[in-house]
C-alpha cells in the first residue's frame, strides 16, 4: 500500500512541475514598454529606451493596416495596455492587449460594425501548429518559449505601441 501511495505522489508532483514550466521568473530591470514594429515583423521589450529582448513575430492574416472591424485580419496600430493575462490560453500562455479604445470602437459603430476585440500576445495554438506566417485573426504570435519570458516580463498596465 505504500508503494502505491508513493508512486501516486511522484505521479502528481511530477504532473506539477510539468504544468508549471511554463511559468517563469524574471528579476531584471522592469519592462517599461513594448515596441511592436509591424512592417518587420518584430516586437521590443524596452526598459526606458534600452531593448531587453527582441523577438520575430507573426501578426494577423491581413497584416497591413489599422484593425477596424471584427474579423478584418488585421493587428491594431496604436497605443494601448497590457490589461490581462490567460495562463490556460489555447496558445500556450498570453497577454492581453486593451484594444479596442474609444477611438476604435466609434469608429466601427460609425461604420455599423463591430471593432472586435481579444488581441493578444501569444504562443502557438496548443491544438496544431501554424500554417503559414501572419495566421492570427489579429493578434501578435512568438515561439512558445519566448511568451513564457514575455508572460514573466511583462505586466500588466505596460504601454504597448504597435507601429506600421
Amino acid at each position: 500500500m505504500r508503494i502505491v501511495k508513493y508512486l501516486a505522489l511522484v505521479v502528481l508532483v511530477a504532473g506539477l512541475s510539468a504544468c508549471s514550466s511554463k511559468f517563469k521568473t524574471y528579476d531584471g530591470p522592469e519592462v517599461t514598454h513594448v515596441i511592436v514594429q509591424k512592417s518587420d515583423r518584430r516586437m521590443y521589450l524596452l526598459h526606458q529606451n534600452k531593448v531587453l529582448k527582441a523577438y520575430d513575430i507573426d501578426l494577423g492574416f491581413a497584416p497591413a493596416g489599422h484593425k477596424q472591424f471584427e474579423g478584418d485580419g488585421k493587428t491594431p496600430e496604436g497605443t494601448y495596455r497590457i490589461d490581462r493575462r490567460n495562463p490556460n490560453s489555447d496558445f500556450h500562455l498570453s497577454i492581453g492587449i486593451s484594444y479596442p479604445n474609444i477611438r476604435d470602437i466609434a469608429w466601427a459603430r460609425a461604420a455599423g460594425k463591430s471593432p472586435g476585440g481579444d488581441i493578444f500576445i501569444h504562443g502557438m495554438p496548443n491544438s496544431k501548429a501554424r500554417q503559414r506566417p501572419d495566421w492570427t485573426a489579429g493578434c501578435i504570435s512568438v515561439k512558445n518559449r519566448e511568451m513564457e519570458d514575455i508572460y514573466a516580463m511583462v505586466k500588466d498596465g505596460t504601454p504597448i505601441t504597435l507601429r506600421p
